[in-house]
């Protein structure tokens, strides 16, 4: 049987009828049936019923939405992001541009929003709440997004939630900043997101009717139903080094209504295999019901967000895709946005690179990031899988390494140091100015010589990632803002893996590496990091002496 069938004058003309024949997943009203979906002009223009459907026909539901990602962790433009994740479905996603705001400011956002364009795709982006993510005085950044800022990208019809909202401390301690971006949203009528790592009982009530709706910082079944009871939505993440789904699945049968997909932070390697279709493959495998799984990938997003996308109902945006069958195994057959299949490649727009470099740090030599040795240290302890750190407080031994993150924006300025476990690295070195959310050159090593060899192959790139295992480098030039490559994802991902290779030639065992080591410089995730400002602690927010 013919699943899809186009009028001669569609073929013609890309005018006419497009008629797609087989089983209907319908998640707003919660049904399965039979029958064909009539398309005309990019809208569904009726659903009528069909007798004797072949049991292999396909599967037709609305397309997946990522509800909270930054597109810059994939390294890549919008419009090469959206090339890959129609490939698994996604139709949509929510994008939060803070890592490019915290190096170009709103020119960064600029950059994703004209690559976006040409895409055929449904981005929605917001206004980055948090740039820097903490104030000046803990860390530099390469830009300042201030309320009247905010207030201003409001206004703007392709900007259409506030993003994650770090800081919250602010938040429960009503700093007048930090309120006023929060209302500039909600006076403009758009939702405001969360992120709130740990917060529970009065303290999540309060971040709650301050007017942030969602949170994507849940990492335990507690904060979870915290958050949902709190009245906010929880975005189960399962990216590629922060993953919360075995921690957070029984809100996907317990409470539906209130529970979104999203990726976060997903490496080009690991984007290229899978994105929200991983999460629905796993959510079918443990036993989910699908249409608690299709109101979390899909109708969720959609109605929480207001975005244009289509939830297979008459009149709705012909945004659809078609899978192979309803078991883990299945396979995406088909992906339709406005009733037409994607056309490959779309690269968009390419910024001018030249305005988006950001590199005043001048190379280091290994004295510059000598430290003591000696008596007892504080120890960042990272844990794969996770954003949150440890801390330990004693001597070093053989499995810490020295960390160092270097200020890229201020000239003169000079690294610092700290120490960290976890990495296992048994010689060799990783520098990379992907480090949320200043993106600050951050860097991980066995030897000062080592360090400072790879600190400088970024340098000398003016942005990137450079990894040694003691006798060969590997780099990857980043050349927009020093997060973002130019480059097919394949492309991406193929020098990604090179990277990859050697750091597992240099002892380190960890599925995500470059994402764990980019959130060693992130002071608001809990316990400690180190900024260019020194080491700080989450808990306390507070440095420590």
């Amino acid at each position: 049987m013919i699943y899809k069938e186009y009028s001669s004058s569609q073929k013609e003309t890309g005018s006419g009828c497009l008629i797609l024949r087989g089983h209907i997943l319908d998640p707003v009203r919660r049904t399965v049936s039979d029958g064909e979906i009539h398309i005309a002009d990019g809208r569904i223009a009726a659903i009528t019923p069909l007798p004797d459907v072949p049991a292999d026909a396909p599967y037709w539901l609305p397309g997946f939405i990522d509800a909270h990602v930054h597109v810059e962790s994939s390294m890549m433009l919008p419009a090469e992001f959206a090339r890959v994740a129609v490939r698994h479905g996604s139709v949509g996603a929510v994008c939060d541009p803070h890592e490019i705001a915290n190096v170009l400011g709103i020119p960064g956002i600029e950059i994703m929003l004209q690559s976006a364009a040409d895409a055929p795709f449904h981005f929605l982006f917001g206004a980055p709440s948090c740039v820097p993510s903490c104030s000046a005085d803990i860390e530099t950044s390469g830009a300042t997004l201030t309320s009247t800022d905010i207030a201003a990208l409001m206004k703007r019809p392709d900007i259409g939630f506030l993003g994650e909202m770090m800081n919250f401390p602010g938040v429960l301690f009503s700093d007048p900043e930090v309120l006023a971006k929060i209302q500039a949203t909600l006076d403009a009528g758009k939702p405001v997101d969360g992120h709130a790592p740990g917060l529970l009982g009065d303290d999540r009530r309060r971040y709650a009717a301050a007017g942030i709706t969602t949170d994507h910082e849940c990492t335990s079944l507690e904060e979870g139903r915290a958050a949902i009871a709190a009245g906010q939505y929880v975005l189960i993440r399962e990216g590629s080094a922060a993953k919360d789904y075995a921690a957070l699945a029984a809100l996907i049968t317990e409470d539906p209504a209130h529970v979104m997909f999203c990726t976060d932070d997903s490496h080009p390697t690991d984007f290229l295999r899978g994105h929200i279709d991983r999460i629905v493959r796993r959510a079918l495998a443990d036993g989910h019901d699908i249409m608690d799984i299709l109101q979390a990938a899909c109708v969720n997003p959609v109605h929480h967000y207001n975005m244009p996308v289509g939830l297979l109902q008459v009149g709705d945006p012909a945004d659809l895709i078609a899978i192979s069958d309803l078991t883990p195994d299945f396979r995406i057959l088909d992906t339709l946005i406005q009733g037409t299949p994607p056309s490959a490649p779309f690269q968009g727009h390419l910024p001018l690179y030249g305005e988006a470099v950001r590199m005043e740090a001048a190379p280091v030599t290994p004295e510059d990031i000598a430290a003591p040795t000696e008596g007892e240290q504080h120890i960042i302890v990272a844990s794969d899988g996770s954003l949150l750190t440890g801390r330990e407080d004693g001597p070093l031994d053989a499995d810490v390494q020295k960390l160092v993150v270097y200020n890229r924006y201020t000239p003169g300025a000079r690294p610092t140091v700290g120490w960290i476990r976890g990495f296992q690295l048994q010689q060799g070195a990783i520098a990379q100015t992907v480090a949320h959310d200043c993106h600050n050159i951050v860097a991980i090593g066995t030897s000062d010589a080592l360090i400072a060899e790879v600190i400088n192959a970024v340098i000398a790139m003016q942005g990137g990632v450079a990894v040694t295992d003691g006798t060969s480098l590997s780099t990857l030039p980043l050349p927009v803002g020093g997060i973002i490559s130019p480059l097919s994802a394949e492309v991406i991902a193929e020098r990604s893996t090179a990277l990859e290779a050697t750091v597992r030639r240099a002892g380190c065992p960890l599925r995500s590496p470059f994402i764990t080591l980019g959130f060693m410089a992130l002071p608001v995730i809990p316990q400690l990091k180190l900024t260019d400002k020194g080491l700080f602690d989450a808990t306390t927010f507070s440095f420590v002496e």
